[in-house]
């Protein structure tokens, strides 16, 4: 068989057609690993007046962190909790400390430190996972993740959102694509793995400009990916806009009308990344409680079931389309 002919033919990781989080766990670890998002109990500087006050226009008061654990709690008691609500939903032994809410690295490098090592150092978790801003990572802190990345795996989780600067100013990101260049190159000259976030559907960018985000990651040297649809959450400022009816979704092609309609833009998307990027995210978690739209997303287990019929209708899969700079 020729390269070509080997080029055509569907890849599947596991029994399916990307490289899921799930499936690179096993490989890498033998058994599954499941994440337990904790909170260090940050800020942000972009609610805290350092760049802003309100934060991204589509950010909840969680800071992105509804599911995290209590701050008031010590890590482990964190871990221990989190362990416990979902031990009727899987008999695993190992699991990702995912410090998830607001910005994990906006804090004095001694205070990261405690609440990292206190983690890390804990026999049931296998990797740290730390959710931040690009433009949060000052080189003691660069530092200390350096020195944890040699006793565990640590992973940085980077919220890009969209490449266009037009968008990022509309959502008020508060940092440059250069900023986040140079944040992805700092963490992978020191061995760390990064995870680039992606919403789809943001204000203002239609489905060509959502595929440039994409296309744009997968030229990236980063190691993961989360593919998310935007969702609009009470208590917001997009959600305020959208109850006045302010913020359409038409430029985005309808992609929040039906999972059915989401699923075929995410297959597209995935075939644009290289095989070798592992996806950790296909659709999101919104807090039923705060969810204004799209209300199908709360059925994630009929989502990813339509996404992975999706894929064999359209004879996709990862890394199909991916263009690889010679």
């Amino acid at each position: 068989m020729t390269e070509r002919a080997k080029e055509a033919l569907p890849l599947y990781w596991g029994d399916l057609p990307y490289h899921s989080l799930n499936y690179h766990l096993k490989q890498t670890f033998g058994e599954k690993v499941y994440r337990l998002s904790l909170n260090g109990g940050m800020t942000c500087p972009n609610r805290d007046g350092t760049i802003g006050t309100g934060g991204c226009i589509f950010c909840s008061a969680g800071g992105s962190g509804d599911f995290a654990a209590s701050a008031s709690l010590p890590v482990r008691e964190q871990i221990a909790q989190a362990k416990a609500q979902i031990a009727s939903k899987t008999d695993c032994r190992r699991f990702i400390a995912y410090f998830q809410a607001y910005t994990n690295t906006y804090a004095p490098v001694e205070r990261l430190r405690i609440l990292f090592s206190e983690a890390i150092s804990h026999p049931d978790i296998a990797v740290l996972s730390i959710a931040t801003r690009c433009d949060c990572l000052p080189p003691q802190v660069l530092s200390l993740l350096t020195e944890l990345n040699r006793i565990k795996p640590v992973w940085v989780e980077l919220g890009l959102q969209t490449m266009h600067e037009k968008t990022r100013k509309a959502i008020r990101s508060g940092f440059t694509l250069s900023q986040y260049e140079e944040a992805v190159a700092a963490l992978r000259a020191r061995g760390i793995d990064v995870i680039t976030h992606l919403i789809l559907g943001l204000p203002g960018e239609d489905r060509d400009m959502m595929r440039a985000s994409v296309s744009y990651a997968a030229s990236l040297p980063i190691q993961g990916i989360k593919l998310q649809l935007l969702h609009i959450l009470e208590g917001t400022e997009l959600g305020e806009q959208y109850k006045r009816g302010e913020f359409s979704r038409d430029l985005a092609g309808s992609i929040a009308d039906s999972p059915e309609a989401y699923c075929r833009f995410v297959a597209e998307c995935v075939s644009l990344l290289p095989p070798e990027m592992v996806i950790h995210r296909l659709t999101g978690d919104g807090p039923r409680r705060l969810l204004l739209s799209p209300l199908w997303s709360t059925d994630k287990k009929h989502v990813l079931n339509t996404l992975r019929r999706t894929f064999t209708e359209l004879n996709l899969w990862q890394g199909k389309n991916f263009a690889r700079n010679p």
